[in-house]
């Protein structure tokens, strides 16, 4: 069978795509993917077929979108400003781009089944109009705890935003919302982690994360400089939000100097933001996470999804300073698991990760609570599972 996976420009969206169709490949299946060429060429396996969508072309017809500024500018926003920009100048106008590249693949690649990222809209529209069954790849859970509960203005603004792009796209507006397919929803988490036990429908799988390989991105790493006689504790802002850490390593390195003696810090940053650092912290421009995990003791993150269920995986606690957009709530979502602490990032001190870092590594509560989230994790099955649904699905 065919799986056409279509996802937007950001690595968090793609990498758990790609544990899962190297799955389905391992089954004998045919997979691909469609999205904007100029950055999903480097986030996909060098053999990856791969439909362009979303980027200006020859012939294509599509607007150039130029996704580093929108970065630049989406980068120093917070709270309902960060939402409206990610609805209006980025998910909205992603959609319109992408949707004639997403046709153009479905009808050239013929999938069973089409695999859309919750933030890639175009993709259910193509397979609805093409009459194909459809997932959505749900790579962030803050979608399924009501975020707008208490805010009901915004959560109108959105299904607004919603309304208003299906029917500019010639589509019903009361038809089903593209973010959630009716068909089969994959939540790379379980709800021991979101806490929301028995309020969904048989067709939402949680499968918890999808792990795999990061092709193309394999960052080389001094494994001789770990420490054994010290814990370990990773420090990442991810792939997106560096920029905005200076700050915040300024905490870091203040925090590393008083824990010096008992713990070695391993800092994904660039050396530009940091300044000097002393000899015992390990700064990387960017570290094998996947890989660097087992050889940890904690992990200050800054809320990241992906980062998260992937610390959770190998059963190590959180310090998490969730800076925007999902992360606030995906921070909560660790806080009431009992797997980790918040911090506030812009206002984080070096006394504040000191006691945040402190409490991870010594409350032995916050390991027993990753512990029995990665357990959930195991028990849902990952890749597996997903490809379990989506055999089921075509």
């Amino acid at each position: 069978m065919r799986f056409l996976f279509v996802v937007p420009p950001l690595a968090g969206h793609v990498n758990p795509t790609l544990a899962v169709a190297a799955e389905l490949a391992a089954r004998g299946h045919q997979t691909a993917w469609t999205g904007p060429p100029e950055v999903l060429t480097d986030l996909l396996p060098t053999r990856a077929r791969l439909f362009p969508a979303g980027d200006h072309g020859p012939g294509q017809g599509e607007e150039a979108t130029d996704y580093p500024a929108l970065h630049d500018r989406w980068r120093d926003l917070r709270g309902v400003a960060a939402l409206h920009f990610l609805w209006s100048r980025a998910l909205v106008p992603l959609a319109h781009a992408m949707l004639p590249g997403v046709e153009r693949a479905v009808a050239a690649y013929a999938p069973d089944v089409l695999v859309a990222d919750q933030q890639a809209l175009a993709g259910p529209v193509a397979a609805r109009r093409a009459g194909i069954p459809w997932a959505t790849s749900a790579t962030t859970s803050a979608e399924f705890t009501r975020p707008f509960a208490g805010f009901p203005k915004v959560a109108e603004w959105v299904t607004e935003q919603i309304t208003t792009l299906l029917a500019d796209l010639g589509e019903a507006p009361d038809g089903p919302d593209p973010r959630f397919s009716p068909h089969l929803v994959i939540v790379y988490s379980t709800p021991e982690l979101i806490g929301t036990q028995g309020q969904f429908s048989d067709h939402f799988a949680f499968v918890g994360p999808a792990l795999g390989g990061r092709p193309g991105r394999a960052a080389e790493f001094p494994w001789q400089r770990l420490d054994p006689d010290r814990s370990r504790v990773l420090v990442s802002l991810g792939t997106l939000n560096q920029e905005a850490g200076s700050r915040f390593y300024a905490a870091v390195l203040g925090a590393a100097e008083r824990l010096r003696r008992r713990t070695q810090f391993v800092l994904a940053a660039p050396a530009a933001l940091t300044g000097p650092v002393p000899g015992h912290l390990l700064l990387r421009p960017a570290v094998p996470q996947l890989a660097l995990l087992p050889h940890l003791d904690a992990v200050v993150s800054h809320g990241g999804h992906n980062t998260v269920c992937e610390t959770l995986a190998h059963g190590l606690p959180l310090a998490v300073a969730p800076i925007r957009d999902d992360q606030p709530i995906v921070a909560e979502q660790v806080v009431a698991a009992g797997a980790g602490v918040r911090l506030r990032f812009g206002r984080t001190r070096p006394q504040d990760l000191y006691e945040a870092v402190t409490a991870v590594l010594d409350d032995p509560g916050h390991r027993r609570s990753a512990r029995r989230i990665q357990a959930s994790f195991a028990a849902a099955g990952g890749a597996a599972a997903a490809a379990d649904r989506l055999e089921k699905l075509a």
